[in-house]
């Protein structure tokens, strides 16, 4: 099995999912007692927030880049940015390493198209929302994006930094996020992309009337099976993880 590197840390939480993740999807994979091969570096979230704050995305992207080197030299064969915010600096990070860095938009992509939907609603911070560093990326693999209003942007961002980022899951919340996926699929999304890695914290399938497309276990399932090219799989049964 490769070795998986993961820049972590964005927020912690979210980061703890893609580390248990990893591992039931290997466990399904492999059966018994395997576990994933995997790296961490976990950065301070603090300093990156107060950056992407105050616009300066490069600097933040120059300590990903490091995270990157270090993973690279602890033997990481491929690299992860554990969030999707963070893919804006993801040229700057993939620019850093010989390794290959596992795109997280493309994986939402691949799982979008697979499922045979053009038409997506995106959920995430406003800088996901409202930029075009991942939008243009998932339009660039063929999707129709779709956010929601102003309103419901606002909301969403300050769900995720002052709830979700803590650790605080409120069902008050869930039901905010709720209306604003119906808003999305009144616009005419035929599924709805759970585009920050927290989100999947307090929302889940059974709260959308459309598909969910979860990123942070999208993610965490093509790096697992990069990493098993040429491993045999098990012959268990039909799997998802278990939680919600």
């Amino acid at each position: 099995m490769k070795i998986i590197g993961l820049i972590g840390g964005m927020s912690w939480e979210s980061t703890a999912e893609y580390y248990r993740l990893l591992n039931e999807f290997t466990r399904h994979r492999l059966g018994g007692l395997h576990s994933a091969r995997c790296v961490l570096y976990s950065v301070d979230f603090a300093e990156i927030e107060h950056l992407q704050v105050q616009g300066r995305w490069e600097e933040a992207g120059e300590i990903l880049a490091a995270a990157a080197r270090s993973l690279e030299k602890a033997g990481a064969d491929m690299v992860l940015i554990c969030t999707n915010t963070m893919h804006k600096v993801a040229g700057q990070v993939e620019a850093a390493v010989g390794v290959p860095l596992l795109h997280l938009a493309d994986a939402t992509a691949d799982a979008v198209r697979a499922a045979g939907i053009r038409k997506v609603g995106l959920l995430g911070t406003a800088f996901t929302m409202e930029q075009d560093f991942y939008r243009a990326r998932l339009e660039a693999g063929g999707l129709d994006v779709c956010v929601p209003d102003a309103e419901g942007r606002a909301l969403v961002h300050r769900v995720i930094y002052e709830e979700l980022c803590l650790g605080i899951v409120k069902s008050a919340s869930r039901e905010e996020y709720q209306r604003v996926i119906g808003g999305l699929v009144e616009a005419g999304a035929e599924g709805v992309i759970l585009g920050c890695t927290e989100i999947e914290l307090l929302v889940g399938p059974q709260d959308s009337p459309v598909p969910v497309f979860p990123t942070t276990r999208l993610h965490a399932e093509a790096a697992i099976n990069a990493a098993l090219v040429g491993v045999s799989p098990s012959r268990g049964r039909s799997w998802w993880p278990h939680k919600q």
